[in-house]
């Protein structure tokens, strides 16, 4: 008797200490929801409901919602060459990126180790371009590679270009721009994850007689494999919707424009809300899937 009277009021104790910290706990969860529910929940709404109006048939420019289903066809069919472009696009920026990124990540996580000053002064390097607009680096390429500029003059002169060749404007200039502006998307998760790499590995497997291209092949890269996947993830979604680059203001032309730039115009110039939000739902769709997809295939699903 004298036990039982003992353990209930702790049991009871520490039952009510646990509904007060839950209670506390949804309370500091509260502005994170609040947060998401407007500025992520309802625009995602919004954006759905757009998608399935239909032009009134009274008052122009006005749309009505009418569960029109067929405005995600209709995209598809008219816009099939732009979502093609834009994911192959995104591919070979993100491909280049790693191939760039990679050895560089390398030399700055493990290489340069021993002189940590410099290991700071080239992460600051590779952060730099973030401290200037977007635009403004995208728009001092174009000055660059543009017909007049010192590399299309320089082709020109070693016979590499013809006369009525250019770069600007071409496919090359907006995979190129898209692999500028995102390299530092790639090394840095990159750095993050060869920074932390145990040396003691690799020198195991030099112990084991392996060479440097196995022991790169079998330890370092499955190592860095969380990196390369955040990298190329972050690299390959923005660069899928991307629209500066490719657009005629800046490196592409109207042979290489991508989704975000028929995103864009339907939005802002053609006034198409439904198509354009359309577009926007199957562009969100798709990436959904390709992520889901490459992370379960590259063994890392604790990154979704």
């Amino acid at each position: 008797m004298a036990l039982t009277a003992f353990t209930g009021p702790v049991v009871s104790a520490d039952a009510s200490g646990a509904r007060r910290g839950g209670r506390i706990a949804l309370l500091l969860l509260l502005p994170g929801i609040a947060y998401l529910l407007l500025f992520f929940l309802a625009p995602l709404v919004s954006l759905v409901i757009t998608s399935l109006q239909t032009p009134s048939e009274t008052v122009f420019g006005q749309y009505d919602f009418t569960f029109n289903w067929q405005n995600y066809g209709e995209v598809i069919g008219t816009y099939s060459e732009q979502i093609l472009r834009s994911f192959l696009y995104a591919l070979l920026a993100t491909v280049f990126a790693l191939l760039f990124s990679y050895p560089l990540a390398y030399f700055i996580g493990v290489v340069m180790r021993r002189w940590p000053l410099v290991q700071s002064l080239l992460l600051i390097l590779v952060v730099a371009p973030f401290f200037i607009s977007f635009l403004l680096r995208t728009l001092a390429w174009k000055q660059i590679l543009s017909d007049e500029g010192p590399v299309v003059s320089t082709l020109k002169a070693l016979a590499l270009l013809g006369p009525q060749d250019h770069i600007t404007g071409t496919p090359i200039a907006v995979v190129f721009g898209l692999t500028y502006n995102f390299i530092p998307f790639m090394c840095l998760p990159l750095y993050t994850t060869l920074e932390r790499l145990d040396m003691r590995l690799i020198e195991a497997g030099r112990d084991l007689y392996a060479g440097p291209a196995t022991t790169f092949r079998t330890v370092t890269l499955p190592l860095s494999m969380p990196g390369i996947v955040s990298g190329t993830l972050l690299t390959f979604i923005p660069a899928a919707g991307d629209y500066v680059n490719a657009s005629s203001q800046f490196l592409g032309g109207t042979s290489s424009t991508m989704i975000g730039n028929v995103i864009q115009s339907n939005f802002l110039v053609q006034l198409n809300y439904p198509a354009a939000a359309a577009l926007s739902i199957l562009l969100m769709a798709i990436i959904l899937v390709l992520v889901g997809v490459y992370v379960r295939r590259s063994g890392t699903e604790d990154l979704l």
